[in-house]
């Protein structure tokens, strides 16, 4: 069974740096958790460029890692297209996001479950209509948030907030090691209670 692990984010040097793209520098930056198993991992962009994608293994079991090449917003449509041509479903997907109601530092393992506000999420959900895939959040907040979380979240994590920040990605990245080769329950016991 192939499990597809999809890192969303904004693509484009100007969002490479920021908040909303920590699925993007968890799921292929070029590969935090591909580089875990990097013997057999292959980049390769998607059919009709829906995506960057690299082939590893976890325990023998076989995973896609999936960097969507649309926009947060419209994120759904690659990870749909890409499922179907992998012949996976929504119970074989991983999707890694950041959070904002989530601190800085903490990881949150989820079975399922509504976008909670996440556009990424939202066009996910849409696409496959169903909201029964797993998925690992990131969380970004550090203090008040403003009144304007668009810019808060397309904003460079700053320096001093860099090392958790990085910390938080590898804490992920072991997450969803975990949900492949154990299961979600398994990752929601190990990662949802502690920071990094």
């Amino acid at each position: 069974m192939l499990r597809v692990v999809a890192g969303l984010g904004n693509p484009g040097m100007t969002y490479r740096r920021t908040r909303h793209n920590a699925g993007f520098r968890n799921g292929r930056d070029p590969g935090r958790a591909r580089r875990r198993r990097s013997s057999r991992a292959r980049p390769a962009r998607g059919r009709g460029g829906w995506c960057l994608a690299g082939e590893t293994t976890f325990a023998g079991q076989p995973v896609l890692l999936v960097k969507p090449l649309a926009f947060m917003n419209a994120s759904g449509q690659p990870v749909a297209r890409v499922l179907a041509a992998a012949g996976a479903s929504p119970a074989d997907l991983v999707v890694v996001v950041d959070d904002v109601a989530l601190e800085l530092g903490r990881i949150r393992v989820r079975a399922c479950g509504r976008h909670g506000g996440h556009n990424g999420l939202r066009s996910v959900i849409e696409e496959l209509g169903t909201e029964e895939f797993a998925r690992v959040r990131i969380g970004v907040r550090q203090g008040e948030l403003p009144g304007e979380l668009a810019d808060y979240v397309l904003a460079e994590v700053p320096a001093d907030e860099a090392e958790l920040f990085e910390e938080a990605l590898s804490r992920a990245a072991d997450a969803v090691e975990c949900v492949v080769r154990e299961g979600v329950v398994a990752a929601m016991d190990r990662f949802n209670s502690s920071r990094a």
